[in-house]
């Protein structure tokens, strides 16, 4: 069993597998995710201004692409300035994040609405959260009004759940014909203030939900990291014995609900690099109530980089995985205990995750 890593960039798509870099792929797109499909298929997203937005697809392990381009950009103005324009164009700028919820693939845009298609060709605009009641009242983070999250319940893929910055986890319980904010406070850490479930402005960095039965997800956000057992109807702050509040991913073992990994720093305004720049990795073996530092083979001095929401994985075989704006790529394959630089120099990494092969 191998296991190949998915690496989005700002210059295209990057595979790694036993030691050997493929790329740079989807013709130098910028992308913010890839993620495999369980049939074989790659899936990456991205687009900007230039490009515009859109979707790409492979069937033969990245060698070659096709893309469902779903808005213009200026390239089309400048080279083809007599074609149709994409059919989303002015309505989205980037894509930003891919999720699977049973047979349809879920694509977040920037600004924040979701895309659903069923064969990677063709795309439809989700109206339950594009025509969410208080939309007008969302407000942006300083990378826009970004959907970065896609959650689904194997299980029950109807059942789903989505990270806007900035303003908060919402969750549909019908596969998107409706939605409602899921920021409340729990009560425990909060002595009995019962923030407003339906409230809005809550800056989620990034979300998972864990393996197996259940609602358990967990989230890096702007103030710290929290975890839900109810499927975000109430949140708890596990952020103690952590350097600092605030991060950018969250990952969880995808055999063990309560082994979960981040990568504090140092503060949105200070820098956004590791505390005290020095690079380590948090660990929670029992879901957050206590966290170990794990720096073993990490950069101890004059380390500034900074490790994006997207950009950390894990993989069944006890891997784990990040990437930096500085182009490294760190692994572990012992629970964080030792960690080795698999890659360097590569365009800033927008986004990690794994596939078995």
């Amino acid at each position: 069993m191998a296991v190949q890593i998915l690496v989005g960039t700002t210059k295209g798509v990057f595979i790694l597998q036993d030691g050997g870099v493929k790329g740079p792929l989807c013709d130098g797109w910028p992308i913010n995710h890839v993620i495999a499909h369980p049939s074989g298929r790659i899936y990456a997203a991205g687009g900007g201004s230039f490009h515009g937005a859109g979707i790409w697809h492979s069937d033969d392990g990245g060698d070659n692409w096709t893309l469902a381009k779903l808005a213009s950009g200026m390239a089309d103005e400048w080279f083809a300035p007599e074609a149709p324009k994409a059919a989303y164009t002015g309505q989205v700028e980037t894509f930003w994040s891919l999720g699977l919820a049973g047979d349809k693939v879920l694509a977040g845009a920037k600004p924040a609405n979701l895309f659903e298609s069923t064969d990677g060709e063709t795309w439809r605009l989700q109206d339950g959260l594009a025509t969410h009641p208080g939309r007008e009242d969302w407000s942006p983070g300083a990378a826009g009004l970004v959907l970065h999250s896609i959650v689904a319940d194997p299980k029950r893929p109807e059942k789903l759940w989505v990270g806007i910055s900035s303003s908060g986890v919402f969750a549909s319980e019908n596969g998107g014909a409706s939605w409602e904010a899921r920021n409340r406070a729990s009560n425990a850490q909060h002595h009995g203030h019962n923030h407003d479930p339906s409230e809005i402005g809550h800056c989620v960095h990034n979300m998972v939900r864990a393996p197996g039965g259940g609602d358990l997800l967990y989230q890096q956000n702007h103030h710290g990291v929290f975890r839900s057992e109810d499927g975000g109807r109430s949140w708890n702050d596990i952020t103690q014995g952590l350097p600092s509040t605030f991060g950018f991913p969250i990952a969880v073992d995808p055999t063990d609900p309560r082994k979960i990994w981040t990568v504090p720093l140092n503060g949105d305004s200070e820098g956004r690099f590791p505390p005290g720049a020095s690079a380590a990795v948090w660990h929670s073996r029992d879901g957050g109530a206590t966290w170990e530092r794990q720096g073993n083979g990490l950069p101890q001095e004059n380390c500034f980089f900074t490790v994006l929401r997207q950009a950390m994985a894990t993989d069944p075989t006890g891997g784990v995985y990040f990437g930096t704006n500085t182009g490294s790529l760190f692994a572990t394959q012992d629970g964080g205990a030792s960690w080795q630089e698999l890659a360097r120099h590569l365009p800033l990494v927008t986004s990690v995750e794994t596939r078995v092969v």
